[in-house]
């Protein structure tokens, strides 16, 4: 099967796989779309079960390796294009979908397309069809650092002291959201109170998401799922008790760019 690098380190966290792996073979059927197919491991997944997938992949030479590589693949069709992109989506002319397997993830959704892409193809999702990954739940920590630039925490490196309880304070439920809504909310702006539980001084916040792959099925961070975002504040020194207001706002496919962060003493 072919893989860039990307796709090798992603096919190589067994954690990550484990988790798919067992959403799709239990939830399978009928029309899949496997949006930003990759190599096209989930859509070989999907197969047996469904009667056809649509792997849709935005990179061409991507694309036109896992063309190749699936040929023997009768009920998978490999389709270039962004399907972002609602002009695609409508001169593709797909079926409806029972199932939309969508793995663009990324920590609180910020710099990957996961959410503009849902909210693209959302549309093509039947009333009773479903969402892989389900969801994700969020939650932030007071911490202590040195680094000043936005940065994934990789096996505690940068180093990063907690100074706070965790917070859980997002939850999205994709297939909800759609429902409710027709779309998914990608601007988040949040006025948050974080508990202090040490002494020392607050200079960031770090995110951790969990991914709701299933209702069922919750996979922490893994080094190719959601690794913990570290994201640099002003600095406050602070004490065991004491509360503190963070303002947090970013774009959901905006990009670390997009990323505001600031705290305040409260108590």
């Amino acid at each position: 099967m072919y893989e860039t690098s990307y796709h090798h380190d992603l096919t190589s966290d067994y954690e990550r796989l484990a988790g798919f792996y067992e959403a799709i073979i239990n939830n399978a059927n009928g029309i899949v779309y496997d949006i930003g197919a990759g190599s096209g491991i989930l859509s070989t997944w999907a197969a047996p079960y469904a009667n056809f997938v649509y792997a849709v992949e935005i990179n061409p030479n991507v694309a036109k390796r896992t063309e190749s590589q699936l040929k023997d693949f009768k009920n998978i069709k490999v389709i270039l294009g962004d399907a972002k992109n609602t002009l695609f989506l409508q001169k593709a002319n797909l079926e409806k979908a029972d199932l939309i397997i969508c793995e663009m993830l990324d920590t609180a959704l910020i710099d990957e397309e996961q959410v503009p892409v849902l909210n693209s193809v959302a549309k093509n999702l039947k009333a009773c069809g479903e969402i892989i990954p389900n969801g994700i739940i969020n939650g932030v920590e007071p911490v202590e650092i040195d680094v000043e630039h936005i940065c994934y925490d990789e096996d505690g490196s940068p180093k990063n002291k907690v100074l706070g309880d965790l917070l859980i304070y997002d939850k999205i439920d994709f297939k909800d959201q759609i429902d409710k809504n027709k779309w998914i909310d990608e601007n988040i702006d949040l006025m948050l109170d974080l508990k202090i539980n040490k002494k020392g001084t607050v200079s960031g916040i770090k995110i951790t998401t969990f991914t709701l792959i299933t209702q069922d099925i919750i996979c922490g961070p893994t080094p190719m799922l959601n690794p913990p975002l570290i994201i640099p504040t002003n600095k406050l020194k602070v004490d065991e008790g004491n509360s503190i207001k963070l303002s947090l706002s970013y774009i959901m496919g905006g990009g670390l760019n997009s990323i505001e962060a600031s705290i305040k003493r409260i108590s």
